[in-house]
């Protein structure tokens, strides 16, 4: 269970409290517009998560009169996992579209400019690899609480079994790798799904670590792998892999979540400090590779891990989803109609997520041959994981971890 006893577990207003937003600025340029390309005055949107809601914000802020309605399957404030992460500045898109939204996401999080490997001989620090962090609780509470100042509907426990029962105008899928609305139309949308190889597990930890670690050990059954963060001033996330082989091993398959939880956390009792780890559906999984051809089927479209799945590893999941949404109300405004934004959204939108994707696949596919990489010296593996989602080249490299590559040339010669 979440850990109700940390402050990212409880709601951020009491039942007495009100939150109102400033006034919705108006782009009067965009007035006749507008006016033209809103062929529609319901939605709905499936899924409150942050591609969800942050979808539901900015339909509400270009289109105040149309009436949206968010259905999420699961109780209110029911989430899972822990902490979300961001490569540097990742939040910064909100500035121009909601900045008053970001003003309120900012104070919760944590922010650093360096990372560490720690590997069995020693630690490797990694300059200029900023990331930022906020509990998952706490982003979805603040995005909850901005889109209803703004009007919108927000349903729990609401199980939409048939898509056709919604009688609205869009239907938006943001409702995940399982998605309902995706697999009300299989055969427009067209996804491919496969499995990485590598077994993971999502824990928490009430430890603040200094910064973003990937600590990789040794142990009798096979190497490890944790990558560890904190997202507030005292908790992290702690999320455990390992290869099929070592997972098998160690009978993962057959423990529950706090045998689980506890065998890790005597694997990682130094990285841990003895600290015992926290579940919250940690059950072992695969991460999945989905990619959809189509995004749109007539008055439906999909957002987030609905359409495309981007491993953690490089932190651009979630604002791979939020982004697809800015997208998507961004060509609904800028065409003549619906079917013409939805169209757009999927020609203009596409091949930039891919591209991103990817990247995402190429860093899960090294995660999934990390054990044999550990048997490279650790500043060669250091460099071969800085390079690992083929996105920078060497150049790019020095200029981004002049530290780093400063001991490195000089190890070379």
């Amino acid at each position: 269970m979440w850990c109700t006893t940390s402050p990212e577990s409880r709601p951020l207003l009491s039942s007495g409290s009100s939150f109102t937003s400033p006034p919705v600025p108006v782009d009067r340029n965009l007035r006749e517009k507008e006016a033209v390309s809103q062929s529609f005055t319901t939605v709905s949107i499936l899924g409150a998560g942050p591609a969800g809601l942050y979808a539901a914000i900015l339909l509400r802020k270009g289109f105040p009169d149309a009436s949206v309605v968010v259905h999420e399957r699961n109780p209110q404030r029911a989430t899972f996992g822990f902490g979300v992460v961001f490569s540097d500045r990742a939040l910064d898109f909100m500035q121009s579209d909601v900045p008053e939204l970001l003003d309120l996401i900012r104070p919760d999080m944590q922010q650093w400019s360096d990372m560490q490997l720690s590997l069995p001989t020693r630690d490797v620090k990694l300059d200029g690899v900023g990331f930022s962090a906020v509990g998952r609780m706490q982003l979805l509470s603040r995005l909850e609480q901005y889109a209803v100042s703004l009007g919108v509907k927000i349903k729990y426990e609401s199980e939409i079994s048939d898509i056709g029962e919604l009688r609205t105008d869009l239907i938006i899928g943001a409702d995940g790798i399982q998605s309902r609305v995706r697999d009300s139309d299989i055969e427009t949308f067209q996804p491919a799904l496969s499995y990485f190889n590598n077994h993971f597990a999502w824990f928490g930890v009430a430890l603040p670590f200094e910064t973003l670690t990937q600590t990789f050990i040794e142990t009798n059954l096979g190497p490890m792998n944790a990558h560890h963060y904190r997202y507030s001033s005292s908790m992290s996330t702690f999320i455990v892999e390992c290869e099929p082989r070592t997972w098998k091993a160690y009978g993962f398959d057959g423990m529950d979540e706090r045998q689980s939880a506890d065998t890790c956390g005597a694997l990682f009792a130094n990285t841990l400090k003895n600290t015992p780890l926290i579940t919250n559906h940690s059950h072992w999984r695969r991460f999945p590779r989905l990619w959809c051809k189509r995004w749109v089927s007539g008055n439906r479209v999909l957002l987030g891990d609905a359409a495309h799945s981007a491993h953690f590893s490089i932190g651009s999941g979630t604002r791979l989803a939020m982004e697809d949404a800015i997208a998507l109300v961004r060509a609904i405004r800028e065409e003549k109609d619906l079917p013409s934004g939805l169209a757009a959204y999927e020609r203009n939108r596409q091949p930039i997520a891919e591209k991103i994707t990817n990247a995402a696949n190429r860093s899960a596919e090294w995660y999934d041959a990390f054990a044999e990489k550990m048997k490279m010296p650790p500043l060669d593996f250091a460099k071969d994981y800085l390079m690992r989602s083929g996105r920078i080249d060497l150049p790019q490299l020095r200029k981004m971890a002049p530290q780093f590559m400063a001991e490195y040339d000089h190890r070379a010669r």
